[in-house]
């Protein structure tokens, strides 16, 4: 649900900007980076499965809040191990308060709020069109991003498999309209966080590490602020869905975002961001074999058309 931290990236936290080239050559991890890679995209995948879960017994805002708590303790921990020093500037902070609600607080929301009316595989797929939302939005936003016929082609191919998803022939018939728009409001979501980042935070003198952390505190507090006003506090603390909101936060927003920064470093954002294609895959299977979900002719091969689509506006013609 997240990925490398540019415009044309996927989804999820992704750290505030891209991390910046080591002072000395890094030590080879002991885990190859393939194996990293197949990691993050089953952790991200299997998110949209955790959120479900966790709605069955928690409301969306508990559920975020849930989630933001124990990615923001994962993080917490890593950065007093390497001891990383925390943003200064009361500038960096409130650019990081709105990177906050658009990259977490907002998206994390949104697609909880969705999964109480539409299947966990679809919100899956819609997530897949964040590349496309961001080419979109790049052109408009920043003047270095020029349109080629590859990526005008790759989002109107992109949007064709999004129709195709949704049933456009048959009316729309038996679409949760304001599950379905949620679920794709969040994708928006996150290309506005990435662009708002490149144009605020890049150069702010912070290490990627240090802003990722004080990024999701940051949207903790916001969900911290929201959440007594639209909830009540629960009858109980069932065991799966408490285990699911812990996973989903601890795995697929603080470990998943360790791995994504390692994989940027060592492989570049360019091979990182290929964990886009892999996320509705992984997010279809797993609400077909683990929560029984239906799942009809059109919807994979709409994904498969978006994926595609979304492929070709992030290639570039070799020189």
């Amino acid at each position: 649900m997240s990925a490398p931290t540019t415009p044309r990236a996927t989804s999820e936290p992704s750290p505030a900007v891209l991390p910046e080239p080591p002072d000395a050559p890094a030590r080879r991890p002991a885990l190859d980076w393939r194996l990293r890679f197949a990691a993050l995209s089953l952790i991200w995948g299997f998110s949209f499965l955790l959120i479900k879960v966790g709605t069955d017994a928690y409301a969306p805002f508990q559920v975020t809040l849930g989630r933001l708590l124990s990615g923001t303790a994962v993080l917490a921990v890593v950065m007093a191990v390497k001891r990383e020093r925390l943003p200064r500037s009361a500038r960096t902070w409130g650019h990081l308060a709105v990177a906050a609600f658009f990259l977490n607080a907002l998206p994390f929301s949104l697609f909880a709020y969705a999964e109480l009316s539409i299947p966990s595989t679809l919100a899956g797929i819609c997530n897949a069109t964040s590349p496309l939302w961001g080419m979109a939005l790049s052109l408009v936003a920043l003047s270095e991003d020029r349109p080629t016929r590859r990526r005008v082609a790759g989002l109107g191919l992109g949007f064709l498999g999004v129709l195709t998803v949704l049933g456009a022939w048959q009316g729309f018939s038996g679409l949760d309209f304001s599950g379905t728009a949620m679920a794709l409001l969040a994708s928006l979501s996150y290309p506005v966080g990435w662009i708002y980042v490149r144009r605020t935070l890049a150069g702010s003198g912070a290490s990627t590490l240090a802003l990722t952390g004080s990024q999701l505190f940051l949207g903790t507090v916001q969900l911290a602020v929201v959440t007594p006003l639209f909830t009540t506090v629960p009858d109980g603390f069932p065991v799966l869905p408490t285990l699911a909101v812990v996973a989903l936060g601890a795995l697929g927003t603080g470990l998943a975002v360790l791995l994504q920064y390692g994989l940027v470093n060592e492989v570049g954002p360019t091979t990182a961001q290929m964990v886009t294609y892999f996320i509705p895959v992984i997010a279809t299977a797993a609400g077909v074999a683990v929560l029984g979900e239906q799942l009809s002719w059109n919807t994979p091969v709409g994904a498969l058309v978006v994926l595609a689509g979304a492929a070709l506006t992030q290639s570039r013609r070799r020189t």
